[in-house]
């Protein structure tokens, strides 16, 4: 098989959760480029309708599927529209996560948003529910029809460059005042997203699903410019990523070009965790 063909994905069919989001829309399209059917779950229905629109306007196989992936009637209703729609699943790419979200309340207490000794326990349960809880509901619906199907398949689930090392919370002070703290909960979900990749893959020895994490490094969305400079001083290459320079490493998770690899992570952070 020459190399081209290796990362070819006609007709196989992609289940892309959190598909309407910042990295979620780059694999969409890059699993569609790539000759997959794309469905493009999300909670948002009306992000997940234009993602799906615009894809299937350029011509490519998509599908929105609004799902709440920390309800299972919701996760194995999305995985019934799937089948019914394609037929077949052959790839998921675990993308839904919970971006930091701050308690208001912290500053007028006189702790930094994010702080860990005041972080709201509603907030961590609602992290855990999502980052951990909804890759365990969509991947465990997901590998059914992989099993039924040969047991064959590829899962890529989206780790941090904050699952491997602690933050440093420096970045996160302008003009010498603290702005906020990355979250305790973000760390202990994407180090968990490792161990449930490790898990998974052991636990389908003798198959050929296959289960591997992509680690991304930060990815520039319209940050301040402080952020900007703290962040890029603490990467080899001096600089945050651009939004389609995980889709590359994505693709070759996804597709038969990682055909001996499983178990695995793939850092794509610009050195971060290098130095």
């Amino acid at each position: 098989m020459n190399i081209q063909k290796k990362f070819d994905l006609t007709g196989r069919v992609a289940v892309v959760t959190g598909g309407a989001g910042l990295l979620g829309v780059e694999f969409c399209k890059t699993l569609a480029e790539a000759g997959a059917a794309v469905a493009v779950v999300d909670l948002n229905p009306a992000s997940a309708n234009g993602t799906a629109d615009t894809l299937t306007k350029n011509g490519y196989k998509a599908l929105a599927i609004p799902t709440d992936i920390t309800q299972p009637d919701s996760v194995n209703a999305m995985v019934e529209r799937v089948l019914s729609e394609f037929s077949r699943l052959d790839i998921l790419v675990n993308s839904a996560a919970l971006d930091p979200k701050f308690d208001p309340d912290a500053a007028a207490k006189g702790i930094a948003p994010g702080a860990f000794e005041d972080y709201p326990l509603d907030d961590w349960n609602a992290a855990l529910n999502v980052n951990l809880t909804g890759m365990f509901l969509v991947t465990q619906a997901c590998v059914q029809p992989m099993l039924a199907q040969g047991k064959k398949g590829s899962i890529v689930n989206i780790c941090s460059t904050y699952g491997l090392n602690g933050p440093d919370q420096r970045i996160y002070i302008k003009d010498g005042q603290r702005v906020a703290y990355k979250p305790v909960y973000y760390t202990v979900t994407k180090a968990g997203v490792l161990g449930f990749t490790k898990y998974l893959a052991a636990y389908y020895a003798g198959t050929e699903i296959r289960v591997n994490a992509l680690t991304p490094g930060g990815v520039f969305n319209n940050h301040e410019d402080y952020f900007v400079k703290n962040y890029s001083a603490k990467t080899i290459l001096g600089r945050m990523a651009n939004r389609d320079e995980m889709n590359g490493a994505l693709l070759f998770l996804a597709s038969d070009a990682s055909s001996y690899m499983t178990g695995n992570n793939v850092v794509v952070d610009g050195g971060w965790t290098a130095w």
